[in-house]
């Protein structure tokens, strides 16, 4: 962009963004030799000046356009322009002020680097510099560049003059999360990254920075700790890539129920891209916040749960009772068959008293009827107090095999042989 000196002005303004030129990619349409058009289309395409010969049917161009206006630019991405203030009176010009800020809906950015005043300038001679700013808001942004100079036969008496410079930064990428509260405390996140830009980009990072209450493990990563996605995560426009990430309590927050329900801020996300030429973006979301899962008065988890469970095999395990109220609770188990399972042990057992944040272990031990996946229900938790009843259906899940028949234990022992 340029500003020419009016009448009574001795400097021109220029303002010229600095960003990387973009490839001229060809329209790739062709088709079969043998179909109507022949090879109409294919001799067009070999014939079309941006394609690279022998390469015909790849839209990757040989040729690079320089950009012909100011432009978008997207958010997290490095704002740089150049700036030249140039005399071209005959005059000498003194006492040079240079400032440009970057104004934006919410605040006032200084970019100069020119400090001082400049004492003079030559005629046909310029000041010029670089500026360089990360963005960090969308939305209308103006550059506002003023120059204040004296003229050498105007003693005391300064001249100025203002320029503004409209841009718009749009959002590069869309971030959608979900959030999955196991019953083992762990904490699941989905986050699912959509390129929004006009072209390709590379993903070059993404992390989860999570706060000081969980670690987090990536689930996008093999046993080398390498990405599943390859060395270059490549995501064309539009396209779609989804991370997923474990974050598991502080052993400090599973002591406190209570701390453990309301410790919803899970971390950010920090994600680096690079364009198709290399300009490099970074992008960091806000907060992110999960639901608290409701438990109501009493939270009831099942613990050691063996993998490896036989039909009509005993199965012990332990069930973990949290009380989440604000009350002190005198609680009985009550335990219920069903054509699933059948359960071992006494039924309409007194607990205990149990104040509000405590918690307690019951052994507890069942028979599988049936084989495959079977839901362990008919559980129910009295409170002798209230006279209130909470009762505990699916909980959790076992796979039950089948017993082994004698023809196949008389195999074994053969192969044993």
């Amino acid at each position: 962009m340029e500003v020419k000196p009016k009448s009574d002005q001795l400097l021109a303004l220029k303002v010229m963004r600095l960003t990387r030129p973009t490839l001229a990619s060809p329209i790739v349409v062709t088709c079969d030799a043998t179909d109507l058009p022949g090879n109409t289309l294919n001799n067009e395409l070999k014939d079309n000046c941006t394609t690279i010969q022998g390469m015909e049917t790849l839209a990757i161009g040989q040729f690079m356009v320089f950009p012909q206006s100011f432009g978008n630019i997207y958010l997290g991405e490095i704002f740089s322009c150049y700036l030249c203030v140039h005399n071209g009176s005959s005059q000498l010009v003194t006492n040079i002020t240079v400032k440009a800020d970057l104004q934006t809906s919410t605040q006032i950015i200084p970019l100069s680097n020119h400090k001082e005043e400049i004492k003079e300038l030559p005629p046909n001679k310029t000041i010029d510099e670089v500026i360089h700013h990360e963005v960090k808001e969308i939305g209308t942004h103006i550059l506002v560049c003023e120059v204040t100079y004296t003229p050498e036969n105007a003693i005391g008496q300064s001249l100025s003059f203002r320029k503004f410079f409209k841009f718009q930064v749009v959002k590069p990428l869309d971030v959608k999360t979900k959030f999955f509260n196991a019953e083992s405390d762990e904490i699941y996140l989905e986050a699912q990254i959509q390129n929004l830009t006009a072209g390709p980009i590379c993903l070059e990072k993404v992390s989860l920075e999570s706060s000081h209450l969980f670690t987090v493990s990536s689930q996008t990563t093999n046993e080398e700790n390498e990405s599943i996605f390859g060395k270059v995560n490549l995501l064309d426009s539009q396209s779609s890539r989804q991370y997923l990430y474990c974050l598991k309590p502080q052993p400090s927050l599973l002591k406190d129920p209570k701390m453990m329900h309301n410790a919803t801020n899970i971390g950010k996300l920090d994600i680096v891209w690079r364009s198709n030429l290399g300009e490099r973006g970074r992008l960091q979301t806000s907060q992110l916040s999960r639901m608290a899962p409701d438990y109501g008065d009493l939270r009831v988890t099942f613990k050691d749960i063996p993998n490896d469970n036989q039909l009509e095999d005993p199965i012990n395990f332990k069930c973990h009772i949290v009380n989440t109220s604000e009350r002190n609770m005198d609680l009985q188990i009550n335990l219920q068959s069903n054509s699933s399972i059948a359960w071992c042990g006494i039924s309409d057992k007194l607990i205990g008293p149990l104040k509000p944040g405590e918690s307690t272990y019951i052994p507890l031990c069942l028979i599988p009827l049936n084989v495959g996946l079977i839901n362990i229900s008919g559980l129910q938790l009295v409170d002798t107090f209230l006279k209130r009843v909470y009762d505990y259906d699916d909980v959790a899940q076992i796979f039950v095999n089948q017993i082994p028949s004698n023809d196949e234990d008389d195999d074994n022992k053969n192969s044993l042989e």
